[in-house]
């Protein structure tokens, strides 16, 4: 016999793979964004740590990003407009739709790697 359960019906597939896409691809930016902050950064805090303190710190820095990220993805898809008007022209317009495609997501990458990093090299 064949399952009828709801649950498992195209629709809720395709958006949970979209999700998880989203995820993935957030979590190598946010891992991208913690090597660089952890590698580039001339601050006491990260030149005092040792090795395996940098390394932990850029695993949870990867983490807390792509929580973030996610979390700014909710809220871009909360506070999303449905119509955009401008008086700056087409320009202001690309801005405005290039803002509301990544602006929440990368915002909320920043601070989530920011955030997990200091945690651990205070």
């Amino acid at each position: 016999m064949e399952d009828f359960d709801a649950s498992n019906s195209a629709v809720e597939q395709q958006e949970l793979s979209s999700i998880q896409k989203s995820a993935i691809g957030w979590g190598i930016a946010a891992l991208v964004l913690a090597i660089i902050m952890v590698s580039y950064n001339n601050s006491a805090m990260v030149l005092g740590a040792g090795l395996m303190a940098k390394i932990f710190a850029a695993v949870v820095g990867t983490v807390t990003g792509t929580i973030g990220a996610l979390i700014g993805d909710a809220i871009r898809r909360f506070a999303k407009p449905d119509m955009m008007f401008t008086s700056g022209g087409m320009g202001s317009l690309i801005w405005i739709k290039l803002f509301w495609m990544m602006g929440p997501q990368t915002v909320g990458l920043v601070i989530g790697v920011a955030l997990g990093i200091s945690l651990v090299l205070m």
